[in-house]
């Protein structure tokens, strides 16, 4: 059962354009099918016999007008009667036989009603020809005498009807689905338009001035999104503004605190002090940059492969090991300075806990992606998602040039997932760990 249900909905149109067309389209064709079914059945079959017996009836009629009388010139006046008031064209051949062969079979429901309506009305022996003349029907029946040759045109067999109605029907649906078809896509493209904004706006990228516009409830979602979109904004804004009140009220104390360490001269403890204040001035400015985040950076475009061939020989020029390799220039919109801020993040990282790094850009399923290898010795698979939360740390000692503060990598996350992508931790080739950045093109 699962089977077939898959390939149901592989089958389906995925879009809402095509969804919503599929909901209208559906109805419409069952109508035709139906009404085709009813036509057929029921209108067509009763004009079809309708008209087949009123010929049968006329042809009826003259052979027995004929046998009435029998003179040559009374029946030429009844072949001019029967021209000129039932538009048929009749010959007599003077004992003519019909062929002796075995009649074929009607094909198709007006020769099936003419056969029905002869057999019923003319009771003698006939043959039916509708196929050796494009505009007409022969009908041939054996007199006592001879042969009777009668040419029908085919406009007395056949309604016209038949045509006006289906191309009514199949002319009516058509302008209707176009209707609908530019509805529906003047209602998508609002939904379509909504998508893509709410993309966007994952992605970390300004969204200004987005109007609504749609149905009513497309409306009140993309107005619903403009509300987010602020309260979002506001509450980063706000967060800036206290923290950068936090940063200068936790610097003044820690400035005055060195400053009367300064003043001390050599006493005791002094040494383990400024260690102290130097590990919470330290501390501070970590928390702070945090909680901080991406700050108010505007997104530009900005080419990834340049980006991280600076920070990499900013590292270069510090005496460290690093090779890079770049497949491919990315221009994308992008924070230069926050994504920096990770690539900084990931290579010090690996520098702290392998001897050499390699770093690769490049283009992988419609997404950048920047691969940072070093030959440390790894996170364990079941630490590697707790390295992201704040403040944790794998190396236990309070010593932040070995362990840091633990908010290298949660910025980092914090970052790159502001940007529509992610983070992850992998085994590297290389024996260390693999820092994987993926970013949405």
């Amino acid at each position: 059962m699962a089977q077939p249900e898959r390939w149901f909905k592989r089958i389906l149109p995925q879009g809402l354009l095509g969804r919503s067309l599929l909901i209208i389209v559906t109805p419409l064709i069952v109508v035709q099918l139906v009404s085709t079914y009813i036509f057929y059945a029921s209108h067509w079959d009763t004009v079809a016999r309708r008209l087949s017996a009123g010929l049968a009836g006329d042809i009826g009629a003259v052979i027995e007008s004929v046998r009435a009388f029998p003179a040559p010139e009374d029946r030429l006046r009844v072949f001019g009667i029967a021209a000129n008031k039932m538009d048929l064209d009749m010959r007599f051949q003077t004992g003519g036989i019909l062929p002796n062969t075995p009649p074929e079979p009607p094909r198709g429901l007006m020769e099936q009603a003419l056969h029905d309506a002869l057999n019923d009305r003319v009771q003698r022996p006939f043959m039916v020809d509708a196929r050796s003349f494009e505009r007409e029907v022969a009908v041939r029946v054996q007199l006592s005498d001879g042969l009777l040759e009668v040419f029908v045109p085919r406009k007395r067999l056949f309604s016209s009807t038949t045509y006006i109605f289906v191309l009514w029907m199949v002319g009516t649906s058509m302008l209707l689905l176009g209707i609908a078809t530019v509805f529906m896509r003047n209602q998508v493209r609002s939904v379509r338009k909504l998508a893509v904004a709410a993309d966007a706006f994952g992605k970390g990228r300004d969204i200004p001035h987005f109007k609504p516009e749609g149905a009513t409830e497309v409306r009140q979602a993309a107005q619903a999104f403009n509300l987010m979109q602020d309260r979002i904004k506001r509450q980063m804004q706000q967060r800036t503004e206290m923290l950068a009140g936090v940063s200068h009220d936790l610097r003044t104390p820690l400035t005055r605190m060195k400053l009367q360490l300064a003043m001390l001269g050599e006493v005791d403890g002094r040494a383990e002090l400024e260690e102290d204040v130097a590990e919470m001035e330290q501390m501070v400015e970590g928390y702070l940059a945090f909680v901080r985040g991406e700050g108010g950076e505007a997104t530009t475009p900005t080419d990834l492969a340049a980006l991280v061939d600076e920070v990499v020989s900013r590292y270069r020029r510090e005496g460290r090991e690093l090779d890079l390799h770049v497949e491919d220039s990315l221009v994308m919109p992008l924070k230069p300075q926050a994504m920096a801020r990770v690539i900084s993040n990931l290579i010090g990282n690996a520098h702290r806990y392998g001897g050499h790094v390699w770093v690769r850009v490049g283009k992988r399923a419609e997404a950048a992606e920047i691969i940072v290898d070093d030959d440390g010795p790894g996170i364990p698979v079941e630490s590697r998602e707790q390295v992201f939360k704040p403040f944790f740390r794998l190396e236990r000692s309070r010593n932040l040039a070995t362990g840091g503060v633990g908010l290298g990598l949660t910025i980092a996350r914090d970052i790159v997932r502001g940007h529509g992508g992610d983070v992850l931790l992998e085994d590297s080739p290389l024996g260390g760990l693999r820092a994987r950045v993926r970013l949405p093109l």
